[in-house]
């Protein structure tokens, strides 16, 4: 399945308990089609110490989120929008269905 997201892009979460958080892609998942989103769906990870976390404890991290809850936001209006792809002075662009733009 094509992925219309990129690592980078910025998406508001659109369903789920954190339905409204908005934060960038900091990766992708291709083979399960999710995605870690900047600070939404936290969860809480118990870990063993180690050198790079010598105390241990408990740390908060972001947990995957299906990519079929995220929308992309609009560059220029701020809303989320669908991606559309077409072929603008020979190359291959995405661009936000909303304001026509350039993603």
């Amino acid at each position: 399945m094509k992925l219309k997201i990129k690592t980078g892009d910025t998406v508001r979460v659109v369903a789920g308990d954190h339905k409204g958080t908005e934060g960038k892609i900091l990766q992708l998942d291709r083979e399960n089609n999710k995605a870690i989103v900047e600070g939404a769906n936290m969860v809480s990870k118990h870990e063993k110490p180690s050198a790079k976390n010598p105390q241990g404890g408990i740390v908060k991290k972001e947990a995957p989120i299906h990519i079929s809850n995220l929308s992309l936001i609009d560059p220029k209006s701020g809303e989320t929008t669908r991606v559309g792809y077409e072929v603008r002075d020979g190359k291959k662009v995405r661009f936000a269905k909303k304001s026509n733009e350039v993603i």
